[in-house]
């Protein structure tokens, strides 16, 4: 007899949460294609570095990825996660998801953790989760 619990299926929000986190690890492995397959294309956002003006559209976003990687910088772990996230369905096609963002990495050989506020809003059309717009405080 197999006393194994069935497997179910992940909840809405579970799979919201693995995506964001999906988005989140592409972000840090500098990996553009993965990064842009999680984004609309007219994606807005709100970040410290449009110093408060709306950007709109990918282009913004790529020239951070495309910048040459810090010789000096090595290959140390970096680690980013979720703490807090909430959840607000505005129906079963979009949802707002905001967060404290924590990320871990070592600098000089000790180790640091930052902190940042984050809301996202995802959007699913055309059978895929897309997000549309982020905000980073």
């Amino acid at each position: 007899m197999n006393d194994a619990l069935p497997q179910s299926d992940p909840s809405p929000d579970q799979q919201l949460l693995a995506l964001n986190q999906a988005l989140l690890d592409s972000v840090v492995r500098g990996d553009w294609d993965a990064y842009a397959a999680h984004c609309s294309s007219d994606l807005t956002c709100f970040e410290a570095e449009t110093n408060g003006i709306l950007s709109e559209g990918l282009p913004f976003h790529r020239f951070y990825f495309d910048l040459p990687a810090d010789p000096n910088a090595g290959s140390t772990p970096v680690q980013v996660t979720m703490a807090r996230p909430h959840i607000r369905w505005i129906g079963s096609d979009a949802a707002v998801l905001s967060y404290t963002r924590l990320t871990q990495k070592v600098v000089d050989g000790a180790p640091v953790t930052a902190s940042c506020c984050e809301t996202r809003i995802w959007h699913h059309h055309n059978g895929a989760w897309k997000q549309v717009h982020a905000h980073r405080s």
